[in-house]
C-alpha cells in the first residue's frame, strides 16, 4: 500500500495551527536562551545539567543555522577574489604590453649607443679630422651600389674624402651638396682602391664588380697573399691614408683573389668621413717648413781671420798690407829690372799673371780675398 493510499491520506492541518505551532517552539526558545544567558550562570557552581545538556544541543543547532551564512560569505569573497584577479590579470597583460615596447626601443637605443661609440672611438694614426654621418639612402643595381649621407658641403665635406664604419673602410666620397653627400662603396664597379698585403706589403688594386666580395687585381711577386691575410689601403696616389682596414683575403669561386670586406660584417648605418685631400693633411705644413740648421755667425770684415793652406789660422793683416804682399808676390827679390819677371811669358793679345795679380791688388773687391791670394802667392814661392 503506497503513502498515498495510507490512513492519513485525507489529514489536512490547517495553516493556523501550523503558525501557531512555530510560534510556540519560537518563543520556547526564546525563553530558553534568554534564561540560559543569565548572569549567574557564569558561575561555575550554578552551571548545572540543564545548562549542559543545552549547551550540547545548542552546537549543532547554531553551527547548522550559521552554515548558510557562512557559505554565503566564503562565496561573494570568492566572487569578489575572482572579480579581483580577473581585473588585476587585465592591467597586468596591459602593462606587459606596454614594457615589451620600452623594452624594444631600450634594445634599439642600447644599439645604436653601442654603435655611436664604436664609430666615435674610430681613430687614426696620426690623428685625421672626422665628419660623423648617418646613411640614409641606400642605391642598389646590378653594377652600381651607392649610399646617400646626411652630411654635405656646410660640415667641409670634399670629394674624394675617404668614409669609414665601426669596422673598416666602406668607400670614399663622389658627390657633395649642402646637407647631403654620395657615397661610392668599395663593391661599386666605379670602385678603385691601392690596397697592400698587411703581411707581405705586396701591392694590389681593390677592383669593385659589383659583388659582396670586391676582387684584388695587379698582383705580382710569388704567393704574394694567403688564405686570411689582412688587406690594408696603401696609400699609394695619396687617395687614401696608409693602413685603413679594408678586409681579408679569401679565394673566390673563379680561382681569383677577393676580400671579405669588414664594412660588411654590420649594417653601414653609421659613418665617419674622414677630411682627408692628400698626404699634406697628415702633417703640419708651418712645422715642416721651418729650418732645423742654426743660423750662420755674422761675418766679421774690419777683422777678418786667414786660414793657411795647411788649415791653421794666421794674423790678421792691415788693409795696406795685401796691396804689398800681392807687389812683392809680382815682382820677387832677385829681379834685374822693372820688366824683369819669373813669370812665364803671356800669350799675345792676353795679360800676363802677374799683371793680373797686380789690377788685383790695387784694386781688391773683397780684402779677404786678397789677403788669401797674397798667401797663396807667397806660398808657392
Amino acid at each position: 500500500m503506497s503513502f498515498r493510499d495510507g490512513p492519513f491520506n485525507d489529514l489536512k492541518v490547517p495553516l493556523t495551527w501550523t503558525a501557531a505551532v512555530a510560534v510556540i517552539v519560537a518563543i520556547v526558545v526564546a525563553v530558553a536562551l534568554l534564561v540560559s544567558d543569565r548572569r549567574e550562570t557564569l558561575q561555575t557552581q550554578a552551571y548545572g545539567v540543564s545548562r549542559k545538556v543545552f549547551d550540547a544541543a545548542d552546537k549543532p543547532v547554531s553551527g547548522l543555522l550559521s552554515a548558510p551564512a557562512r557559505w554565503v560569505r566564503e562565496l561573494s569573497d570568492f566572487g569578489g577574489g575572482y572579480m579581483f584577479a580577473v581585473s588585476e590579470n587585465r592591467k597586468l597583460r596591459q602593462q606587459v604590453a606596454e614594457l615589451r615596447q620600452w623594452r624594444d626601443a631600450a634594445i634599439a637605443l642600447q644599439n645604436s649607443n653601442a654603435r655611436y661609440r664604436a664609430v666615435l672611438g674610430l681613430k687614426t694614426e696620426p690623428p685625421i679630422p672626422m665628419v660623423t654621418a648617418r646613411a640614409v639612402l641606400d642605391s642598389r643595381g646590378p653594377f652600381a651600389n651607392t649610399r646617400l649621407i646626411d652630411v654635405g658641403a656646410e660640415a667641409g665635406v670634399k670629394v674624394g674624402n675617404p668614409v669609414m664604419s665601426d669596422r673598416g673602410l666602406v668607400g670614399r666620397i663622389v658627390g657633395v651638396t649642402s646637407g647631403a653627400s654620395r657615397v661610392l662603396l668599395l663593391t661599386d664597379a666605379a670602385s678603385r682602391t691601392p690596397v697592400l698585403v698587411n703581411r707581405t706589403d705586396a701591392r694590389a688594386i681593390l677592383l669593385g664588380d659589383g659583388g659582396a666580395n670586391p676582387k684584388l687585381a695587379f698582383l705580382r711577386g710569388q704567393n704574394p697573399v694567403k688564405e686570411g691575410d689582412r688587406i690594408l689601403t696603401s696609400g699609394d696616389g695619396g687617395v687614401f691614408p696608409r693602413g685603413l682596414p679594408v678586409g681579408e683575403a679569401a679565394k673566390g669561386l673563379d680561382g681569383q683573389w677577393r676580400v671579405r670586406l669588414d664594412s660588411d660584417l654590420s649594417a653601414i648605418d653609421f659613418i665617419r668621413v674622414l677630411e682627408f685631400d692628400d698626404f699634406t693633411a697628415l702633417v703640419k705644413m708651418p712645422d715642416l717648413e721651418k729650418s732645423a740648421m742654426p743660423p750662420a755667425p755674422p761675418l766679421n770684415t774690419a777683422n777678418p781671420t786667414v786660414v793657411s793652406i795647411d788649415g791653421s789660422p794666421t794674423a790678421p793683416s792691415a788693409p795696406g798690407s795685401s796691396a804689398r804682399a800681392a807687389g812683392a808676390a809680382a815682382h820677387p827679390p832677385g829681379a834685374s829690372g822693372p820688366g824683369a819677371s819669373s813669370a812665364p811669358a803671356a800669350a799675345p793679345g792676353k795679360p800676363s799673371k802677374a799683371a793680373k795679380d797686380a789690377k788685383a791688388a790695387k784694386h781688391p773687391a773683397n780684402p779677404l780675398k786678397a789677403a788669401l791670394q797674397a798667401a797663396l802667392g807667397g806660398a808657392h814661392k
